[in-house]
């Protein structure tokens, strides 16, 4: 049982810890560069919507103001089975450079990707979704991106409004973590997944993707590895969001983007070949162990039960009973759930809660919602 607790208590290390510091050295150690250039060539925004009528026309005055070249941007909308007025909005602001597809049966993201990508006449893509607000200098920070020959991709950097009370202040301070992980990966080469709210590419790269595939963003930049261009996170190209006020609002989210994680291996075994796939230690350490992760810890909990007899497995067990006291009492007392550890401690533990249900889920249940 030593053994077990041990080698539990590595892989959770290492996920959390390891494999952070791993990518922080490497960026450190061997840094790549990147070219940022002025060029301003023709940009297709590509959005796909579902019943998003209370949302669209503010996203599309949103995208229409942004700060590049009027004559080298449209935008593309995908209606995905809208049983609103989702395209007639779209219509109705009566732009030139925004072209609605309408689909009369509800297919899902990628699917609509695909068909807008076809649909594109621009040189470079822009992937967006309905909800977020962009900062009107992130298209142009993210095509100075691409202006590296090297590069194929780049994603924005995804922040929250109001996230400094309740649940939202630990989802933020899980996101802070993310992100900071996302720059020393972009900094020692490539990134593994980006956010699907902000992301650019160069269309000669774009792949058609599977039907009913639930992240995009690690996908489409995991093919855009694979055929040899660098995939890099521009912090200053921002698009924000809000973050969930309680975890309930959290959970749906997070278990349907974890076992995204788990569709992609289902949809493209090469991912997890490292003969193929160029980031696979990277997919392996950002992605697929924090599914593991959970039930190493607890294994590593049923361990500690049984070596109860030796001081330091029963101060692990008091440790953890500490926080579960303690994320129980965060929403509760407003004074514990400010402090910045039990922030952190109430990500952790909803995040690895999350990502436990999201493999059972996956496993009973492979077909995931489209939206």
């Amino acid at each position: 049982m030593a053994t077990v607790f041990w080698a539990c208590a590595a892989l959770v290390a290492f996920t959390y810890a390891g494999y952070p510091l791993c990518m922080l050295a490497a960026a450190r150690l061997w840094p790549h560069s990147l070219e940022r250039t002025a060029a301003q060539p023709r940009v297709s925004v590509l959005m796909a919507v579902h019943d998003g009528e209370a949302m669209v026309q503010a996203k599309l005055r949103n995208l229409l103001a942004l700060d590049y070249p009027p004559e080298r941007l449209e935008i593309v909308v995908a209606c995905d089975g809208c049983s609103d007025r989702s395209a007639q909005l779209c219509r109705e602001l009566g732009d030139p450079r925004v072209r609605v597809l309408e689909f009369a049966v509800r297919r899902g993201k990628a699917s609509c990707l695909n068909d807008a990508v076809a649909a594109a006449s621009g040189e470079l893509l822009l992937m967006v979704d309905v909800r977020q607000r962009v900062e009107p200098g992130a298209l142009a920070a993210l095509v100075a991106c691409l202006g590296d020959p090297a590069v194929g991709a780049a994603g924005g950097q995804l922040r929250f409004e109001d996230p400094d009370t309740g649940f939202a202040a630990s989802v933020d301070a899980y996101w802070r973590y993310e992100t900071a992980l996302r720059a020393a990966e972009s900094h020692s080469g490539s990134v593994v997944g980006v956010s699907g709210a902000l992301y650019a590419m160069r269309r000669a790269l774009y792949r058609p993707l599977p039907e009913a595939t639930v992240l995009d963003d690690v996908l489409v930049p995991m093919q855009v590895a694979a055929a040899g261009a660098r995939v890099v996170f521009e912090p200053a190209a921002v698009a924000w969001d809000r973050a969930s006020q309680s975890p309930a609002a959290e959970r749906r989210r997070k278990i349907r983007t974890l076992a995204g994680n788990l569709q992609l291996v289902q949809l493209a075994p090469w991912l997890l070949d490292p003969r193929r796939n160029p980031l696979w230690l990277r997919f392996v350490g950002h992605k697929l162990l924090r599914l593991l992760a959970p039930w190493a810890m607890a294994l590593m909990l049923v361990a500690a039960c049984a070596l109860a007899g030796h001081p330091f497995y029963l101060a692990c067990i008091g440790a953890a009973l500490l926080a579960a006291v303690l994320v129980a009492l965060a929403p509760r007392v407003p004074v514990i759930a400010a402090l910045l550890p039990v922030r952190l401690l109430v990500a952790f533990v909803h995040m690895n809660l999350y990502a436990a249900q999201a493999g059972v889920a996956f496993v009973g249940r492979r077909r995931l919602h489209l939206w």
